[in-house]
């Protein structure tokens, strides 16, 4: 119970403590007119108390030991409030406008299928910041759901066939906060660029929780026509993303990788530490 509530734990500690202080007192006879047997008698529970309180404290080291700042204030429960008002409002009348746009221009000619690409495209940005907005307190594997079901039906009309692995065995550490929101903006950001640059037909999603070290690793590889990863600076303005990956893996504390996949095309990979969720 202490571990989890810290207010119980100071209170107990202060608690034994004063207790502490009133037996040393008389223990030691500063007050005066205590016999020798019971000043012994107060000397031992005197004692006694102070091994209590010393043991409450070191029971505490090892959490006190990893503890560390964390990277980004809690936000209230106002603001998330105020994030889901916004999000409600985005979806409702720019998502709407949006859909009305795509279907006026669904009954032209081919001529706009460009145009109706782009809209596509900018109505997919718009659900996934809408869910991202209203995900703050999910797991991970609760924003890759969400993620998926997104993604998935925009890559099919694409022709791009998803094949999506995720394996969470019972007792894996959930990763929640900040490196979530990293772990599965990168997976995003990496079908994204499957989407509009890869020419790809077949894309792979692999997430999985590596029990011996506690992190989680995240996996996109595509059989498209493949990027050049000796000019990662010249990728980056053409609009790939990959520094804003190598970014966002480093905030959340991991290891990124951007490489070309075996056979043609590329593979995107990142590991994220499952301990610093919540750090």
């Amino acid at each position: 119970m202490f571990r989890t509530r810290p207010a119980w734990f100071a209170i107990t500690c202060i608690s034994f403590w004063l207790l502490q202080l009133v037996l040393t007192v008389l223990a030691f006879g500063w007050l005066g007119g205590i016999g020798g047997g019971v000043q012994l008698w107060l000397r031992g529970v005197t004692l006694l108390v102070c091994l209590a309180l010393g043991g409450l404290l070191l029971i505490q080291l090892p959490r006190a030991l990893q503890w560390r700042p964390r990277l980004s204030p809690r936000p209230s429960p106002e603001l998330h409030a105020e994030r889901r008002r916004i999000a409600r409002d985005l979806h409702d009348s720019l998502g709407s406008q949006l859909v009305c746009a795509m279907a006026l221009l669904d009954s032209k000619p081919s001529s706009d299928s460009e145009v109706l690409n782009v809209l596509e495209r900018c109505m997919l940005d718009l659900r996934l910041i809408v869910d991202s907005m209203g995900g703050e307190g999910e797991s991970v594997t609760e924003r890759l759901a969400r993620l998926r079901h997104r993604m998935q039906p925009v890559l099919e009309r694409r022709d791009i066939q998803m094949t999506w692995d995720v394996q969470v065995f019972d007792g894996a550490m959930q990763l929640h906060g900040h490196c979530a929101t990293h772990l599965v903006a990168i997976v995003q950001e990496a079908l994204s660029n499957v989407l509009q640059h890869a020419r790809a037909t077949e894309v792979a999603v692999s997430v999985h929780y590596l029990a011996a070290s506690g992190s989680w690793y995240a996996e996109v590889s595509d059989n498209g026509i493949g990027m050049d990863t000796q000019h990662d600076g010249a990728q980056v303005h053409a609009g790939s993303g990959i520094a804003g990956m190598r970014r966002r893996a480093e905030l959340a504390g991991g290891q990124f990788s951007f490489l070309p996949r075996q056979g043609g095309g590329t593979c995107v990979w990142v590991i994220v530490p499952g301990g610093a969720a919540d750090g």
